[in-house]
C-alpha cells in the first residue's frame, strides 16, 4: 500500500477575492474622505472567506480593521486582499499595517500603492516582519477606478473634479426664454443624486444659484434627505448671496466663496477645500463656470445628461473657455454611456487630467 501523498495547498483566487473587495471599496464612496474609500477581503486557507471590511466614515477604523474585527482569530494565517497598501503611520487611528501583523496575516495582495508619502511603507512593514506581500499585481485598474478621487487629490494636492450637465441633443442647457426645468428625465434627476452622494462638495455659481434657487442636496428616490450631506459651495465673486437662497438653508454645510467684485482664483479655491478634507468636487454651475474650470484645466471627469431633445436655441451647457480653433478642443476618452430613462449619461475623463 503506498502512503497517502500530502495534500497540496490550494491556490488562492486572488482575481475574485480582489474583485469583491473592489466592490467594498465602491460601497464606501463619498463616506471617508478625507480618508480612501478601501475595501478589504480576509480569505482563510481554503479559500473561505472569513472577513470583510471597508473604511468606516470619517474618523472611524480603516477597511483593515474592520475585516480583522469580522475575522476574529480566523485572521490568524488568512491572506487580506486589499484595494490599497496598508498605511503605515498613526492618525486618527493606528497602522493597519501593524495590525495586520498583530493578527497573524500570512499574506496580503494589495492592489494599488499608497500615493501618500505620510501614509506609505506599509507593504515593507509587513515584508520586514514576515508577511508575504503583493503589490499592484492583482486588478489594479479597477481598485484606481474605485477610488480614482481620492488617488487624484492626493497626488496633486486639489480635488477630483467632475462636471456634471444636463443639455438637449442639441447641447442647449435652457430655452431661449431662460427656462430650463425639466430638460431631463425623473430617472435622470435620481441618477443626479446617486452621483451627488458619492462627493465631498457640490460647487456651483452665483448665476445658477440665483437663477434656478437650487437646493443642492443628496435625497433618495423619494426625496428624504441623505443622512450625509456635501458641503455646498457658492462661487459669488460679486457678493450676492442672500440669506433667503435655499443654498444657504440648515440642510447642508454651505460655504459662500465671496469676492469683491473681481474674478475668484478657482485654483486656490479648489487647494482650500482639499485643505478641508475635500477629495472629490462635483461642479454643477452653469455654462461660464464650466467653462472657467475647464479653460483652466481644472476639471478631470464630465457626466453628461443627454435628453432626445432639440431646442435650437437658447444657452449652451459650456460657456466660453479659451478655445479658439479645432486644433486646441479638449479631447476626452468616454469610458461609459447608459441609457437613464429617455435619457443618455455620457461619462468621460479628461486626457491628461
Amino acid at each position: 500500500m503506498h502512503a497517502q501523498s500530502e495534500a497540496q495547498p490550494e491556490v488562492q483566487d486572488d482575481e475574485r477575492f480582489m474583485r469583491r473587495a473592489v466592490e467594498l471599496s465602491w460601497r464606501g464612496l463619498g463616506e471617508t474622505s478625507p480618508n480612501p474609500n478601501v475595501g478589504c477581503v480576509l480569505v482563510a486557507p481554503g479559500q473561505q472567506i472569513v472577513g470583510e471590511g471597508r473604511t468606516s466614515p470619517t474618523g472611524g477604523p480603516h477597511a483593515e480593521v474592520n475585516a480583522l474585527a469580522d475575522a476574529g482569530e480566523r485572521a490568524r494565517g488568512a491572506t487580506a486582499y486589499v484595494t490599497l497598501e496598508p498605511c503605515n503611520h498613526t492618525g486618527r487611528t493606528g497602522p493597519c499595517s501593524r495590525a495586520l501583523i498583530a493578527a497573524g496575516v500570512a499574506r496580503v495582495v494589495a492592489a494599488v500603492r499608497d500615493p501618500n508619502p505620510a501614509a506609505a511603507g506599509g507593504a515593507g512593514t509587513l515584508r520586514a516582519a514576515g508577511v508575504a506581500v503583493d503589490l499592484g499585481t492583482v486588478l489594479p485598474e479597477p481598485a484606481r477606478d474605485a477610488m480614482v478621487g481620492w488617488l487624484t487629490a492626493v497626488s496633486r494636492g486639489t480635488p477630483y473634479v467632475i462636471w456634471k450637465f444636463a443639455a438637449t441633443l442639441d447641447g442647449r442647457s435652457a430655452a431661449a426664454d431662460g427656462t430650463s426645468k425639466w430638460i431631463t428625465s425623473p430617472e435622470a434627476r435620481a441618477d443626479v443624486h446617486r452621483l451627488r452622494g458619492g462627493v465631498d462638495a457640490i460647487i456651483a455659481g452665483i448665476g445658477t444659484v440665483l437663477a434656478d434657487d437650487p437646493q443642492l442636496t443628496v435625497r433618495s428616490p423619494t426625496g428624504e434627505l441623505a443622512a450625509r450631506q456635501p458641503l455646498r459651495v457658492v462661487v459669488d465673486g460679486s457678493g450676492r448671496t442672500t440669506a433667503g437662497l435655499k443654498v444657504v438653508d440648515q440642510t447642508a454645510p454651505t460655504w459662500v466663496v465671496p469676492g469683491d467684485g473681481r474674478r475668484i482664483d478657482l485654483r486656490i479655491m479648489l487647494e482650500e477645500l482639499y485643505a478641508r478634507g475635500v477629495r472629490t468636487a462635483l461642479l454643477e454651475g452653469g455654462p461660464t463656470l464650466a467653462g472657467a474650470f475647464l479653460g483652466e484645466g481644472l476639471i478631470d471627469r464630465v457626466v453628461g445628461y443627454l435628453a432626445p431633445k432639440l431646442l435650437g436655441a437658447g444657452p449652451a451647457a459650456l460657456g466660453a473657455a479659451g478655445i479658439s480653433t479645432i486644433a486646441e478642443a479638449l479631447t476626452l476618452d468616454v469610458v461609459d454611456l447608459a441609457k437613464i430613462g429617455p435619457d443618455v449619461r455620457l461619462t468621460a475623463t479628461v486626457k491628461g487630467a
